[in-house]
């Protein structure tokens, strides 16, 4: 992917000879960060994470992880959260639910990210386009256990929240283009067909027989 390889041209001088893990937020930023992965020769991982979002709701009110840590949207205000958190309570114990057996069922492929492969390495949180910085958290909530060397992030277009967000989640960003009036991700993409997830996994088992 084009994207991959001009973020890859970026990170390589500086990170090509240092301890480095990508970790892509979602199945096309696998796509993004293999590119990345192939340059600096180092492993690809992801992070699964769903999104929640309330009945009548556009934007999500929080992400759940693979480990069922439960991450709010801090778009919202805290009362706006509290109020959500009464009113749908069971609906949201509920969702958090779903999406957990929604994640184990994809975990037994296998290829997903475990903390031993990201102990003292410079992680690279990668996404293939950020409307808003909600997997972001809960990615950087992911590692705060974890003693890393840097955490940077990387995609190849993003809206100015989440730009904003960036600078204060991350020690160093590679963004492509700032978008004022971010659309859907696959706007940005020309071929927006998406391989299957069992190839996306079988992406990340074979990144090292891709390493150039």
């Amino acid at each position: 992917m084009a994207a991959g390889r001009q973020i890859a041209a970026k990170l390589a001088p500086k990170y090509r000879y240092e301890n480095c893990a990508v970790v892509a937020l979602s199945d096309g930023a696998v796509l993004v960060g293999a590119e990345i992965a192939k340059a600096l020769h180092c492993v690809l991982t992801m992070l699964l994470t769903e999104d929640i979002k309330l009945p009548g709701e556009l934007n999500a009110l929080a992400v759940i992880d693979q480990d069922g840590k439960f991450t709010y949207n801090n778009m919202f205000s805290t009362g706006q959260l509290e109020a959500f958190a009464g009113e749908y309570h069971g609906f949201i114990e509920q969702e958090k639910r779903v999406k957990i057996h929604n994640m184990n069922k994809l975990l037994g492929g296998g290829g997903l990210i475990t903390r031993d492969l990201l102990y003292g390495h410079n992680v690279i949180l990668v996404s293939d386009g950020l409307n808003s910085a909600l997997s972001l958290d809960a990615a950087v909530a992911y590692l705060k256990p974890i003693r890393i060397e840097k955490t940077i992030i990387a995609t190849p277009t993003a809206s100015v929240p989440a730009v904003d967000r960036m600078h204060l989640l991350a020690d160093e960003i590679v963004c492509l283009d700032v978008i004022e009036n971010f659309m859907s991700v696959s706007h940005y993409y020309e071929n927006n067909k998406m391989p299957s997830h069992e190839k996306i996994v079988q992406t990340i088992k074979d990144i090292v027989l891709a390493w150039q």
